[in-house]
Protein backbone atom coordinates (compact mmCIF):
# COMPACT_ATOMS: atom_id res chain seq x y z
CA UNK A 1 0.00 0.00 0.00
CA UNK A 2 1.82 3.04 -1.30
CA UNK A 3 0.40 6.08 -3.02
CA UNK A 4 -2.22 5.51 -5.76
CA UNK A 5 -1.05 5.35 -9.40
CA UNK A 6 -0.87 8.64 -11.32
CA UNK A 7 -4.07 8.20 -13.40
CA UNK A 8 -6.27 6.88 -10.55
CA UNK A 9 -8.73 9.20 -8.74
CA UNK A 10 -7.74 10.29 -5.26
CA UNK A 11 -9.59 8.54 -2.42
CA UNK A 12 -9.74 11.58 -0.12
CA UNK A 13 -10.18 14.55 -2.36
CA UNK A 14 -11.17 17.92 -0.97
CA UNK A 15 -14.27 18.05 -3.23
CA UNK A 16 -15.84 14.92 -1.66
CA UNK A 17 -18.67 15.71 0.79
CA UNK A 18 -17.66 15.08 4.38
CA UNK A 19 -19.79 14.21 7.33
CA UNK A 20 -20.16 16.95 9.97
CA UNK A 21 -18.11 16.24 13.09
CA UNK A 22 -21.08 16.40 15.50
CA UNK A 23 -23.28 13.85 13.64
CA UNK A 24 -23.30 10.36 15.25
CA UNK A 25 -21.80 7.52 13.30
CA UNK A 26 -24.52 5.25 11.79
CA UNK A 27 -24.67 1.92 13.62
CA UNK A 28 -24.74 -1.34 11.71
CA UNK A 29 -27.92 -3.41 11.91
CA UNK A 30 -27.97 -5.75 14.91
CA UNK A 31 -27.24 -9.32 13.96
CA UNK A 32 -29.92 -11.70 15.25
CA UNK A 33 -29.50 -15.43 15.04
CA UNK A 34 -32.53 -16.82 13.21
CA UNK A 35 -33.56 -20.00 14.95
CA UNK A 36 -36.48 -22.05 13.77
CA UNK A 37 -38.75 -23.97 16.09
CA UNK A 38 -41.30 -26.60 15.24
CA UNK A 39 -44.81 -27.02 16.58
CA UNK A 40 -45.22 -29.75 19.19
CA UNK A 41 -48.75 -30.63 18.06
CA UNK A 42 -50.09 -31.68 14.69
CA UNK A 43 -51.89 -28.40 14.06
CA UNK A 44 -49.70 -26.32 11.73
CA UNK A 45 -51.77 -23.23 10.84
CA UNK A 46 -51.40 -19.78 12.36
CA UNK A 47 -54.81 -19.59 14.00
CA UNK A 48 -55.93 -18.03 17.29
CA UNK A 49 -55.93 -21.44 18.97
CA UNK A 50 -52.38 -22.25 17.84
CA UNK A 51 -50.36 -19.32 19.19
CA UNK A 52 -46.93 -20.17 20.60
CA UNK A 53 -44.12 -18.49 22.52
CA UNK A 54 -40.45 -19.39 22.10
CA UNK A 55 -38.82 -20.42 25.37
CA UNK A 56 -35.22 -21.23 26.21
CA UNK A 57 -35.12 -24.25 28.54
CA UNK A 58 -32.58 -24.71 31.33
CA UNK A 59 -30.95 -27.31 29.09
CA UNK A 60 -30.32 -24.57 26.46
CA UNK A 61 -32.88 -25.89 24.02
CA UNK A 62 -35.28 -23.57 22.23
CA UNK A 63 -38.84 -24.91 22.44
CA UNK A 64 -42.35 -23.57 21.99
CA UNK A 65 -44.96 -23.12 24.70
CA UNK A 66 -48.58 -22.93 23.60
CA UNK A 67 -50.43 -19.80 24.73
CA UNK A 68 -54.01 -20.40 25.79
CA UNK A 69 -56.75 -18.08 24.60
CA UNK A 70 -57.65 -15.17 26.88
CA UNK A 71 -60.99 -15.58 28.63
CA UNK A 72 -63.55 -12.83 28.13
CA UNK A 73 -65.54 -13.73 31.22
CA UNK A 74 -69.26 -13.96 31.90
CA UNK A 75 -71.23 -10.98 30.56
CA UNK A 76 -74.58 -9.48 31.54
CA UNK A 77 -77.42 -10.60 29.30
CA UNK A 78 -78.94 -7.10 29.15
CA UNK A 79 -76.12 -4.55 29.00
CA UNK A 80 -73.13 -6.77 28.10
CA UNK A 81 -70.83 -5.60 30.91
CA UNK A 82 -68.73 -8.20 32.77
CA UNK A 83 -70.39 -9.59 35.90
CA UNK A 84 -68.44 -8.74 39.05
CA UNK A 85 -67.44 -11.59 41.35
CA UNK A 86 -67.14 -14.30 38.69
CA UNK A 87 -63.66 -15.30 37.47
CA UNK A 88 -62.77 -14.96 33.78
CA UNK A 89 -62.20 -18.52 32.61
CA UNK A 90 -62.52 -20.52 29.43
CA UNK A 91 -65.84 -22.43 29.15
CA UNK A 92 -64.28 -25.82 29.90
CA UNK A 93 -62.74 -24.55 33.14
CA UNK A 94 -66.07 -23.32 34.55
CA UNK A 95 -67.11 -26.97 34.98
CA UNK A 96 -64.08 -27.61 37.19
CA UNK A 97 -64.77 -24.86 39.74
CA UNK A 98 -67.37 -24.96 42.51
CA UNK A 99 -70.88 -23.68 41.95
CA UNK A 100 -70.58 -20.79 44.41
CA UNK A 101 -67.61 -19.54 42.36
CA UNK A 102 -69.60 -19.68 39.09
CA UNK A 103 -72.55 -17.57 40.28
CA UNK A 104 -73.41 -14.59 42.46
CA UNK A 105 -75.93 -15.10 45.28
CA UNK A 106 -78.85 -12.92 44.19
CA UNK A 107 -81.72 -13.10 41.71
CA UNK A 108 -80.35 -13.61 38.15
CA UNK A 109 -77.02 -14.43 39.82
CA UNK A 110 -74.63 -15.40 37.06
CA UNK A 111 -76.77 -14.00 34.26
CA UNK A 112 -77.48 -10.28 34.91
CA UNK A 113 -75.34 -7.62 36.54
CA UNK A 114 -76.42 -5.91 39.77
CA UNK A 115 -77.39 -2.68 38.00
CA UNK A 116 -79.74 -4.46 35.57
CA UNK A 117 -81.32 -6.52 38.38
CA UNK A 118 -81.96 -3.31 40.34
CA UNK A 119 -83.54 -1.73 37.24
CA UNK A 120 -85.83 -4.74 36.77
CA UNK A 121 -86.96 -4.62 40.41
CA UNK A 122 -87.65 -0.88 40.28
CA UNK A 123 -89.49 -1.22 36.95
CA UNK A 124 -91.68 -4.03 38.31
CA UNK A 125 -92.42 -2.02 41.46
CA UNK A 126 -93.38 1.10 39.46
CA UNK A 127 -95.63 -0.91 37.13
CA UNK A 128 -97.42 -2.41 40.15
CA UNK A 129 -97.78 1.06 41.70
CA UNK A 130 -99.26 2.38 38.46
CA UNK A 131 -101.79 -0.48 38.38
CA UNK A 132 -102.86 0.38 41.94
CA UNK A 133 -103.23 4.08 41.03
CA UNK A 134 -105.35 3.20 37.99
CA UNK A 135 -107.55 0.93 40.12
CA UNK A 136 -108.03 3.67 42.74
CA UNK A 137 -108.90 6.26 40.06
CA UNK A 138 -111.38 3.84 38.52
CA UNK A 139 -113.11 3.25 41.86
CA UNK A 140 -113.25 6.98 42.55
CA UNK A 141 -114.74 7.68 39.13
CA UNK A 142 -117.62 5.13 39.43
CA UNK A 143 -119.55 6.69 42.40
CA UNK A 144 -119.47 10.17 40.85
CA UNK A 145 -120.96 8.85 37.56
CA UNK A 146 -124.15 7.62 39.32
Amino acid sequence: GGPPPKGAPALHSSSAPTRPQHAPRPRPAKMVKMTRVTFRRRHSYNTSSNKVRRVKTPGHRLLVQYIGKKAKGVRCGDCGCPIAGIPHLRPKQYRLIKKHQRTVSRAYGGNKCAHCVRQRIVRAFLIEEQKIVKRVLRTQKKPTAQ
